[in-house]
């Protein structure tokens, strides 16, 4: 699929769009230099359904399974959802602050939902990613850091890097050397 981008550089055009709440103004000297790839499935290891797009838009019904309960009450969101199949959401426009990365450092730099994009892909730590998943993501991101050239592969990073002993994903399941090659800067 060929993706682009708005002339604002806010959202992709060809992609789903689910507008979050879980958002807010990014720091007016806010450089976006970052990306943090996340790994999601709701419940734990189930694919498919209406779950993220529901945590993500403060719907979910803490009463259609038992981790609910434990994830209803956040308020979270990311830029980019890419599923199992490589359809593509995006819930927060590219100029405003995501909610993906919580309490976070960077070299140094903490809160990087400040300066970062968020990507979730479909799925968990311990189960492989789908192919289309990275082709589809390395499409995207291919496309982010031509608008924002600080981005390199050197700052494409895991959920995991910048939540070291908080979080685990996107998981020892996912094939970084791969994904990597597909975004390749030269």
């Amino acid at each position: 699929m060929n993706f682009t981008l708005d002339n604002k550089k806010e959202w992709f055009q060809q992609i789903r769009v689910l507008l979050s709440p879980n958002c807010d103004e990014r720091p007016a000297d806010a450089v976006i230099d970052l990306v943090v790839i996340h790994g999601i499935s709701l419940p734990p290891g189930q694919y498919g359904g209406p779950y993220i797009d529901q945590l993500f838009t403060n719907t979910l019904d803490t009463a259609e399974h038992k981790y609910f309960l434990e994830v209803g009450h956040l308020k979270v969101s990311a830029h980019l959802l890419v599923d199992r199949k490589g359809d593509v959401s995006q819930y927060v426009p590219f100029n405003l602050r995501a909610w993906h990365a919580g309490d976070s450092e960077f070299n140094g730099r903490k809160t990087c939902n400040d300066f970062s994009i968020g990507i979730e892909f479909e799925g968990c730590d311990e189960e492989p990613y789908e192919k289309i998943q990275y082709e589809i993501v390395a499409e995207l991101l291919k496309i982010l850091k031509s608008n924002w050239p600080e981005i390199n592969n050197d700052r494409i990073v895991a959920h995991a890097d910048i939540a070291s002993g908080r979080k685990t994903d996107p998981g020892s399941a996912f094939d970084w050397p791969f994904f990597l090659s597909l975004v390749d800067d030269s």
